[in-house]
Parts: structure tokens; C-alpha cells; sequence
């Protein structure tokens, strides 16, 4: 037998390259080609020498040579890409097969052998760094994802290379983090205005989770507690007891045990909040691609998107202080919750529709246990139990937000009433964000609006229509409850096919409760977030919100003011610029702020500004208006337009390029010479004008050279009175169209000259 086996090798060492090539292909084939049993027994059966055959012929001489060959390889420093390529393409190949574990079986007693791990690990990892080949990388990452993930890929284990070599493993893994995440950065479609990930992108993300999830794995308790809420499922001991507060500076961490095992596991720990970057990054990548088909997951993805941040921002200032318990309280904080996120994350997971149930459990559980203990508790207590409601509801959101329609009724038709009876408790909550999470959650219940609602589905309005009397109930009082029920109430509108619910709401924002005006200007104000192409153009809407502007509640007129400009201005300015002139105390203040608010919020626009002068235009002969006062007491017979112009310096300031504005002024001066009100338009933005004055003359002597000159003959008839009605016209046109350069210098500033 050993002397088989030296001719064995002698032979194989002088072949070509070729040779060598065909023969590993041809023991890799074998190998791969064997049935997961067959292949786990031959190992369990393996010699250190080899058994007579032919090379090849039998699994036994082939796990020989393979052994063999790596180890060698692994001594010379050599390439395993003819190892490692077919064993990729093979996990691809067989990724959804439930005989497709070869790969693992193998990797699993190789990596029993410190060299060959070492070898077979560092090769790997350089494989996704050295090929461009988007198969291989599409292979790697479900190859290594399964490695990092071999207890659930594996029922059984005959040897224990992966479990004993893990954290090694993961450590080297995670050094290609930065590369997948040029991948996912680079791995976007564009369809319909929505980011769509490709085949690639998704199977990267997946690797980063389970990574960063594998290093979040044996968590230390974070202040454990005795009287935690038990639950029957089996996934309940994972749950996080109490989460500490990003705006908490004295917490301090409480360790359970003690074990030989804390050391190990606080280093990766502490690796995984180096990646808190990369987590970051991939968080946002995630959001994006789930707005389209998975509204309720990205708004889950945002929530803990600002969550990372938040804790980067406030324990991140302490990374160079070595032993710094507050880093530590950092790090056990980030490890505790991001094992139960990154749960939620993965992309394709095959498994998770079988627990669902089990986690929804816990996470309303979790909600109800910290919401009944915050009643109880002291101050100091309740922001970690905020916290916690905080981080159950974004489960909540990440785990409903991942199913499809037909899952996502199945899970409502058992969970409904339950998720109900929990979230409409929390909308008390003196925590924004927790009824803001509660609402997003309840939304999507209630409409069954799991989708974003621009990619054209439409809700269910059955369920909306039969809780929307009861919303608009909810209206009458001012609480925490009705401030969750305005974000509900919005959302109906918006969603709505007639106009009914807003209907309802424009009652109450003409009802002579405070309570109700101030819940439904409340309404409109959210309303005009989500749907402002919606409310733009709706003159009755418009028409409610000038009521406002007098209302007794500085609240509401400071909302109605607010809330204006963001109309059609079409619909709103000839109405203000009356309102200007009101002697009501209340209404003028107002009317002027949103006057000005429009002109702002509309302030490169010169069709508003043109609207404006059009409207002073029009009615400073009207004789219900207020007359400008002359010396003697008596009234002038023209309207003060001092009145409204002495607002314009206030939008000047605002204006970023008055290049927009002059060129279309001037041409409308020139146009309607006999329209004063636009020369004392302008000189209350003289100063401006002057600061481009350039631009100014410029078109000044542009209409100045396209005026033909005043014939002689004008002169001499006009002297001897014999010139028609028809010459007097044209005459004093002449005249006056000469003299608006000199009008518009009177009025300009001297800076101007």
C-alpha cells in the first residue's frame, strides 16, 4: 500500500498542469457528485493512507488526495481556486436542494486540520476580492452565508471543524464586509422612481446580516431583570430585557454570569460595533430598495436606521477611551438589539414564514409587559422602558412589513384584534415616537396598506370606511390619542374615493369646539404632507384655512398662516391682499404673515408677483375699501396701496436671484404704462434693484431703443390746435412712454446712479 502510494504521488508530481488540473476536477466531481450520506459515511471511514483503486474511482481515495493536495498547497502558499470555484458553483447550483450539502460536509472536516483551515479560509475570503466574475460572487456569498449559518443548513455533524474554528472563521469574513458593501452600493435598479436591488446586491446584504447577526450571538444582559415576562415560545430567552436609552448617560451594564467565554464574546462584540458604519450603509441601501413593494418594513428600516445613528452619535465619542463603560454600554447595547434585527432584515429567507407567529407573540407581549411596568415604575426607569416599547414596535414593523398580501391577511385575520387592543394603548404615550410607531403599524392594519400606495394598489376601503366614524370620534378631545388619530384620519383622506372624510373634517374645522378646529387644522396640515398634490388646488379647503386667519386660538391662525402658502396661490392671494385692509385686530396680523409667508414661498415665481400687482390693480378704486388719509383729514380717492407694498420689503429679503424677476417686471412696466401701482411696486424693492442695476438698465435701454422718436410735426399741431382726438392719444402715449425711465429713477434708489 505505501509503496501504491508513492508511485500514486510521484506520478501525479511530474504530470502537467493539465493532468493535475483533470484530476482534481475529476475528484471534485466525485466528491460534490456524492449523496450527503454516502460522502459523511466514507469521511466517518477515512485512513490517513489511502485504499486500493483507482484515483478517483472511490470517495475514500478522493477525500485522500484532496487532503492531500490542500495541504500541500496550503505549505507552498498556493492557489485553491480549483478547490474552492467548483465547491462555490456547487452551492449555487443546489442552493434550493435539500441533498445539496457537500460543500458543507467537506468544509466541515477540512476545517478540522488548523493548516488547511487556515488556507481554505484565508482562499476564500480572496476569492470575492480577486474575481470579477458576478457568478462566483453570487456563489460565495451562498456558500459562505451557509458556513456562517451551518446549524440550520446541517441537522447532524459527524466532525466539528466549522463549530470549533467559528469565530476565526467569522473573523476573516467579516474582513470582506467593505467589499460587499461596494456591491450593494453598486447593485441598484431604477423602475417606475423606486431603487430595486439586482440578484447579486440581495445575496451581499444577506452575507452582511449574517455576519454582523453571528457577532451579535450569546448576548451579555443588558440590566437584567427577574420579573422579565415569560413566554411559552422558544425564542423568548433572546428577547432583550431592558434596552438603555440613547439619551441616558449613567446606566451602567450588569453582567449575569461569568464564564470563560465573556472575553471571547465582548471581542465580537466589539468587532461588530467597528462595522457600525458598514451597518449603517446597509440600512440605507435596505430602506430603499423596500419602499416600492414593502412600505411597513421601510418604515421599520427608517426607525432603526435613526436608531444606529443615534447610538453612533452618542457613544461613539467614546472609542478611544480604552475600558470606557459607557463604549461598553454602547457595544452590549448595539450586540443585544441587532441580533433581533438583523433577524428581520434578511432578503430571502425561506425559514422565517415558520416562526412568525412565535415572534409576533413576543413582541406584543414585550409591548404590553413595559407598558403596564411604566405606570409603576420610577423616572429614571421609564426611558429604558420607552426604549423598549420602542425597539418591540420596530420588530413589529420590520417582521409585518416583510409579509406579502396573501401572508400578511393570514396574519391579520389571527393577530388583528390583538394588535389592536396593544397599539391603540400605547397612543396615549407621552413619546412622539412611540405613537408615530404605533400609527405606522395601525395604518397598515386598518388599511391593509402594506404597500406603497405610488405603485398604484389600491386599499381595502372596506375595513377603512367601518373604523372611520369611530376616527372622527376620536376628533372631539385633545390627547395623546387624538394626536395618533390625526395621522389615521389623514391617511383616510388621502386614500379616500370621495370626499367625505374630508368633508367631515372641514365641519369640524368650522365647529365652534376649539378642540375639534385645532384636531382638524391638524388633520390638514398632515394631510398636505402626505398628499400635497391633493389639497393644491381644492378651493373649499383654501377657503376654510382665510377663515382661520381670524379664529380666537393663536394656535390655529399660526397654523392657518402656516399652512397657506402652500395652496394654489391663484386660490389665496386676491383674498389676503382684502384681508390686508381688515380692521379686525385678530385678522389683519394675520392676513399679512401668510401674505408675506406666500410671497416667500413662492418668491422666484413672477406670475405670483404679477398676480399681486394685477389684483392691487383692480381694486384700489373699490369704495368699500380704506382710503389713504391727505393732510387736510379728507380721504384720497385711490385705495392706500401703501397698505399691502409696505409688506413687499419683508419678501425681498428672500429673494436668492432677482435676475428672474427683473427682466419680466420691466417688460410689464413698459406694457402698462399707465399702471403706477408697478412703479411704487418698485420702489420699495429699489435697494435690491439697485444691487443690479446692470440688469436693470440693460432692459431699460433694450425698450428705450425699440421707441421711435417723437415727430416734430406733433409739436407744431399741438401749438396751433389742429391735431385730431386720435393724435392727442398717441401723443400722450409717446410722452409717457418716454418719461418711465425717468419715473423708474425717481423711484429707483440714488445707490442705482
Amino acid at each position: 500500500m505505501e509503496e501504491e502510494e508513492s508511485m500514486l504521488w510521484r506520478s501525479t508530481s511530474s504530470e502537467s498542469n493539465w493532468t493535475v488540473s483533470a484530476t482534481v476536477g475529476r475528484v471534485m466531481s466525485t466528491l460534490l457528485g456524492a449523496r450527503p450520506k454516502k460522502l459523511e459515511d466514507a469521511i466517518s471511514r477515512l485512513d490517513i493512507a489511502p485504499k486500493r483503486g483507482l484515483l478517483g474511482v472511490s470517495l475514500e481515495q478522493s477525500l485522500w488526495f484532496l487532503h492531500k493536495y490542500i495541504g500541500d498547497a496550503a505549505e507552498s502558499s498556493s492557489s485553491l481556486d480549483q478547490i474552492l470555484v467548483p465547491i462555490i458553483e456547487h452551492s449555487l447550483k443546489h442552493k434550493e436542494s435539500k441533498h445539496g450539502n457537500q460543500a458543507l460536509i467537506l468544509l466541515n472536516w477540512l476545517f478540522q486540520d488548523e493548516l488547511l483551515f487556515q488556507a481554505l479560509a484565508a482562499n476564500l475570503a480572496g476569492i470575492i476580492l480577486r474575481k470579477d466574475d458576478h457568478y462566483v460572487a453570487l456563489g460565495w456569498c451562498t456558500l459562505v452565508r451557509g458556513l456562517v449559518e451551518y446549524e440550520k443548513n446541517m441537522n447532524q455533524f459527524i466532525t466539528n471543524g466549522i463549530r470549533e474554528k467559528y469565530n476565526a472563521l467569522l473573523k476573516i469574513f467579516c474582513s470582506c464586509i467593505t467589499h460587499l458593501l461596494s456591491i450593494l452600493c453598486n447593485g441598484s435598479t431604477f423602475q417606475g422612481g423606486f431603487e430595486l436591488p439586482t440578484r447579486l446586491s440581495v445575496a451581499a446584504a444577506d452575507c452582511i446580516i449574517a455576519f454582523t447577526v453571528a457577532l451579535s450571538k450569546n448576548d451579555l444582559a443588558v440590566n437584567r431583570s427577574d420579573n422579565r415576562p415569560k413566554s411559552s415560545t422558544s425564542n423568548t430567552s433572546n428577547l432583550p430585557i431592558t434596552l438603555v436609552p440613547a439619551t441616558s448617560s449613567e446606566k451602567k451594564v450588569k453582567t449575569t454570569c461569568k464564564s470563560p467565554n465573556v472575553s471571547n464574546n465582548m471581542e465580537m462584540k466589539l468587532l461588530l460595533w467597528d462595522h457600525l458604519d458598514d451597518l449603517i450603509v446597509l440600512v440605507q441601501r435596505l430602506t430603499a430598495w423596500s419602499r416600492k413593494s414593502r412600505y411597513l418594513h421601510a418604515k421599520g428600516l427608517e426607525r432603526v436606521l435613526n436608531w444606529l445613528q443615534g447610538t453612533k452619535r452618542h457613544y461613539g465619542c467614546f472609542q478611544n477611551e480604552a475600558g470606557s463603560p459607557m463604549l461598553k454600554t454602547g457595544v452590549l447595547l448595539l450586540s443585544s438589539c441587532w441580533k433581533h434585527y438583523g433577524m428581520l432584515l434578511y432578503l430571502e429567507d425561506n425559514r422565517f414564514s415558520q416562526h412568525y407567529g412565535e415572534l409576533l407573540d413576543q413582541y406584543l407581549s414585550g409591548i404590553q409587559f413595559y407598558a403596564d411596568n411604566n405606570t409603576e415604575e420610577r423616572t429614571e426607569n421609564k426611558d429604558s422602558g420607552i426604549e423598549t416599547i420602542k425597539f418591540f414596535l420596530n420588530c413589529l414593523s420590520l417582521l409585518l412589513g416583510r409579509f406579502d398580501g396573501k401572508r400578511f391577511e393570514s396574519a391579520m385575520s389571527e393577530y388583528r384584534l390583538q394588535i389592536y387592543r396593544v397599539l391603540t394603548s400605547q397612543l396615549n404615550c407621552a413619546d412622539e415616537d412611540v405613537i408615530d410607531g404605533a400609527v405606522c403599524i395601525l395604518k397598515a392594519v386598518i388599511f391593509k396598506s402594506n404597500f406603497s400606495s405610488a405603485i398604484g394598489s389600491l386599499p381595502d376601503t372596506r375595513q377603512m370606511d367601518s373604523v372611520l366614524p369611530l376616527l372622527l370620534n376620536l376628533l372631539d378631545e385633545r390627547d395623546g390619542t387624538a394626536r395618533a388619530v390625526v395621522m389615521l384620519v389623514a391617511e383616510c383622506c388621502s386614500m379616500s374615493t370621495d370626499s367625505w372624510c374630508l368633508e367631515e373634517v372641514l365641519k369640524r374645522l368650522a365647529s365652534g369646539s376649539v378642540l375639534q378646529r385645532r384636531n382638524a387644522v391638524d388633520v390638514i396640515s398632515e394631510l398636505i404632507r402626505i398628499s400635497p398634490d391633493l389639497i393644491y388646488c381644492r378651493q373649499d379647503i383654501a377657503n376654510h384655512l382665510l377663515e382661520r386667519l381670524g379664529d380666537e386660538e393663536l394656535v390655529i391662525r399660526e397654523q392657518a398662516s402656516n399652512l397657506i402658502p402652500m395652496m394654489d396661490p391663484s386660490l389665496v392671494l386676491p383674498a389676503l391682499v382684502l384681508l390686508v385692509y381688515s380692521s379686525d385686530e385678530r385678522l389683519q396680523p394675520s392676513a399679512s404673515n401668510a401674505f408675506v409667508s406666500v410671497l416667500k414661498y413662492h418668491n422666484q415665481k413672477f406670475e405670483v408677483i404679477c398676480m399681486l400687482l394685477d389684483c392691487l390693480s383692480n381694486i384700489c378704486q373699490n369704495p368699500d375699501l380704506p382710503k389713504a388719509s391727505v393732510d387736510g383729514g379728507e380721504a384720497e380717492a385711490k385705495l392706500d396701496t401703501n397698505r399691502v407694498l409696505k409688506l413687499i420689503p419683508e419678501w425681498s429679503k428672500s429673494v436668492e436671484d432677482w435676475n428672474l424677476l427683473i427682466e419680466p417686471l420691466i417688460d410689464k412696466m413698459f406694457a402698462e404704462p399707465s399702471n403706477a401701482t408697478i412703479v411704487r411696486f418698485l420702489s420699495y424693492i429699489s435697494e435690491h434693484l439697485a444691487e443690479a442695476a446692470d440688469a436693470v438698465f440693460h432692459q431699460l435701454l433694450l425698450h428705450t431703443r425699440g421707441q421711435k422718436e417723437i415727430d416734430e410735426s406733433f409739436f407744431t399741431r399741438w401749438e396751433s390746435r389742429t391735431y385730431t382726438s386720435d393724435v392727442s392719444v398717441e401723443l400722450q402715449h409717446s410722452l409717457f412712454d418716454q418719461s418711465l425711465p425717468i419715473a423708474y429713477s425717481q423711484a429707483a434708489s440714488t445707490e442705482s446712479f
